[in-house]
């Protein structure tokens, strides 16, 4: 189910792994930050004590 992309095969293939790679990194990072960021704020609502 390959299209035929000629002479540029190597080229398309590379730029399509290259986008889908930067792609798991980013949400890597970003999974990674957001678990960071809720850890800082578990830690000050935990030193704020109970709401009233």
């Amino acid at each position: 189910m390959m299209p035929d992309l000629g002479k540029y095969a190597t080229e398309v293939l590379l730029a399509y792994g290259v986008s889908i790679g930067l792609l798991v990194v980013i949400v890597a990072l970003s999974m990674r930050r957001a678990r960071k960021v809720r850890a800082q704020l578990d830690q000050v609502e935990a030193r704020k004590g109970p709401r009233k």
